[in-house]
C-alpha cells in the first residue's frame, strides 16, 4: 500500500493535531528543536521505516504513532533506541538495512508534521481522483449543508430558461450561440412536477436517465417550502444515507463477498454501536447480503464493512462511482462529497450509509445507471448533442459480473424489502423493477431526507431514476412512491424496444 493513500484525508485534519509532541511548548527555549525538518537525518529514517508498508492507517494515525512513541521515549529513557520511530523494524521495507544501522542508535525524536508532509510527497503520483474530498466535507450532525441550500441563478437554469416548441424543449441561444435541444420530455418533467405539486413536498426532485447514453429524459423540482429555490436536482446538500450501501456493497463484491454470505446481528434499525460489529449470542437474525442491501440492514453492511473492507478498499470505489470528483454536465452540477474514516467503527459506520456522505439527485440516478450498464459509467446528457459530435465512450467502474450481482441486490429491496409494500400497490406496479432506498434525518431543525434509485426493467434497463424528498415531520409522500411513479411513467412513455424475429418459414434456412 502506498503512504499517499493513507493520508489522504490529511487536508481535512486540524494543524494542531500535526504539530507533534515535538513541537515547543509555551515554556520551551524558542531555539529550533533537533527534530525540526531541518534535521535531514531522523526524518529520512522515519521515511524509510514507515514509507514502505505502514497498515491500513492513515494520517491520524501516523502522526498519533509518532506522538506516543516519543512520549513513550520521553517517559522511558532507558528504552532507547527500542522506542524510537526512527528504528521501527515491523514497518522497515522488506531487505532494507534498520534505520539504526546507518547512524547508530539515533534516538532524537522527529516532528510528527514534518514527517507527514514528507510522507505525503513520498508518492504523490500514487493518489487517484477522487480519493481526497476537494474541500473540508461538512459534519451531517453538526453543520449539515442542506441548512446552506441556495437556488440555481436563472442564467445557469437551462429548464427554467426552455420553452416548449413543438415536442422539445429549447433554449434560444444569443447572436453567436445556437439554439439547445435539451433532451427533457416535457410530458414526462410535467408529470413529476404535478405530483410533487400536488402533494405539496416541501423540498422534491426527481431525475430519470436513459442508462445506456446518459440522456437525461425529465429533470423535475418542487418546493412548497421555498418556492423561489431552483435546482434541487443538481444540489449535494442532501445526506446520501442507505443509498451509499450501492458502494460498500459494490467494494464487497469486488472483496469477493458473495450476494448469499450472511451475517447475523441485534439491533442497529436506526443507530449503531460498536459492540454490535462483535458476533455475540445475542444475534437472533441472520441476512444474506442481498437481503441486507434489501431490508438495508445498517448492521450487517457495518459488520461485513469492518470485517472484509479498509477504508483504501471503500476511498477507491467511492471515487470510481464519482464521488469527490466534478461530473461533467451541461449546468452546474455540485460535487457529491463522501469523507471516509480510517477507524474501524467510524468506517463501518459509513459503510452501513451514516456518514458524512452527500449526493446530488443527478448522481443518484448516475449510481443506478452503473449496475443498469453492466458497470459502465456514463457521463450524463442535458442538451441533444451535434450529429457529428461523438459520444464519450463509457467508462468500466464495475466487472459486469460484480454488476449483475449487484442488480440481484437491489431488487430485494422491491421484492422482499423496505420497497416492497409501495412496488406492490394494485394497479402501479413496476414489472422487474431494482433499486435502493435511503432514510436518514436531522434533527434540529427536524427534516427527513427520503431517497429511491432504481432502474427497469431488470434484464433490458431503459430508464434509470432518482427520487428525493426532504419532509418535515408531517408528511404525504416519500421518495419510494415518487421514485416508483417516476419508473412507472417514464415506461409508459419510452416504448419497448420492437423485437426482430425471423418468419417462421424461414427456420431451418441457411
Amino acid at each position: 500500500m502506498t503512504i499517499r493513500r493513507f493520508l489522504a484525508a490529511l487536508p481535512l485534519f486540524p494543524l494542531t493535531l500535526l504539530l507533534g509532541a515535538s513541537a515547543p511548548g509555551p515554556d520551551a527555549n524558542p531555539a529550533p528543536s533537533p527534530a525540526a525538518p531541518t534535521d535531514a537525518q531522523a526524518l529520512a529514517q522515519a521515511v524509510t521505516a514507515l514509507g514502505t508498508d505502514a497498515g491500513p492507517v492513515g494520517a491520524r494515525a501516523l502522526v498519533e504513532k509518532v506522538e506516543a512513541e516519543q512520549r513513550a521515549q520521553v517517559a522511558s529513557p532507558d528504552a532507547g533506541a527500542s522506542a524510537s520511530v526512527a528504528q521501527a523494524p515491523a514497518a522497515a521495507p522488506s531487505g532494507a538495512k534498520p534505520a539504526s544501522d546507518a547512524q547508530g542508535a539515533d534516538t532524537r525524536p522527529v516532528d510528527a508534521r514534518a514527517l507527514a508532509e514528507a510522507l505525503a510527497a513520498k508518492d504523490a503520483a500514487a493518489l487517484e481522483p477522487g480519493m481526497v474530498p476537494p474541500m473540508p466535507v461538512p459534519s451531517r450532525e453538526k453543520a449539515p449543508p442542506f441548512g446552506k441550500l441556495q437556488g440555481l441563478p436563472r442564467a445557469q437554469d437551462l429548464v427554467a430558461r426552455a420553452k416548449l416548441e413543438g415536442n422539445k424543449l429549447v433554449v434560444k441561444g444569443g447572436k453567436n450561440a445556437p439554439d439547445q435541444v435539451l433532451t427533457i420530455d416535457p410530458g414526462l418533467q410535467a408529470s413529476l412536477t404535478k405530483i410533487m405539486q400536488n402533494y405539496q413536498v416541501p423540498y422534491g426532485a426527481a431525475v430519470v436517465l436513459e442508462p445506456s447514453t446518459g440522456r437525461v429524459l425529465a429533470m423535475a423540482e418542487h418546493s412548497e417550502a421555498k418556492p423561489e429555490v431552483r435546482g434541487l436536482p443538481i444540489r449535494a446538500v442532501y445526506p446520501a444515507a442507505s443509498i451509499f450501501k450501492i458502494v460498500t456493497g459494490s467494494a464487497l463484491l469486488e472483496a469477493g463477498v458473495s450476494p448469499d454470505t450472511e451475517a447475523c446481528f441485534h439491533g442497529g434499525k436506526r443507530r449503531l454501536n460498536e459492540r454490535q460489529l462483535e458476533d455475540t449470542e445475542r444475534d437472533g437474525a441472520c441476512y444474506s447480503l442481498a437481503l441486507a442491501m434489501g431490508k438495508s440492514a445498517n448492521v450487517i453492511f457495518a459488520k461485513m464493512t469492518s470485517k472484509h473492507l479498509s477504508a483504501d478498499a471503500l476511498k477507491r470505489m467511492a471515487a470510481r462511482l464519482r464521488f469527490n470528483r466534478e461530473i461533467p454536465f451541461a449546468q452546474p452540477l455540485d460535487v457529491s462529497l463522501a469523507y471516509i474514516p480510517e477507524d474501524g467503527f467510524a468506517l463501518a459506520n459509513t459503510g452501513a450509509g451514516f456518514g458524512d456522505v452527500y449526493l446530488s439527485p443527478l448522481h443518484g440516478a448516475l449510481l443506478a445507471s452503473v449496475a443498469a450498464n453492466e458497470g459502465r459509467w456514463v457521463d450524463p446528457v442535458l442538451v441533444e448533442p451535434e450529429p457529428f459530435m461523438p459520444l464519450p465512450e463509457p467508462e468500466p467502474v464495475l466487472t459486469p459480473t460484480a454488476a449483475h450481482e449487484l442488480t440481484r441486490m437491489l431488487e430485494e429491496t422491491v421484492t422482499h424489502g423496505t420497497a416492497r409494500g409501495v412496488f406492490r400497490e394494485r394497479g402501479f406496479q413496476v414489472k422487474d423493477a431494482v433499486g435502493k432506498t435511503g432514510t436518514l434525518a436531522d434533527r434540529e431543525p427536524f427534516r427527513d431526507y427520503s431517497w429511491f434509485v432504481g432502474f427497469a426493467p431488470k434484464d433490458n434497463p431503459r430508464v434509470a431514476v432518482a427520487a428525493l424528498i426532504v419532509n418535515e415531520p408531517k408528511w404525504r409522500i416519500r421518495g419510494s412512491y415518487l421514485g416508483r411513479e417516476a419508473l412507472r411513467l417514464a415506461l409508459e412513455r419510452i416504448p419497448a424496444p420492437v423485437e426482430v424475429t425471423a418468419p417462421a418459414g424461414a427456420a431451418g434456412k441457411h
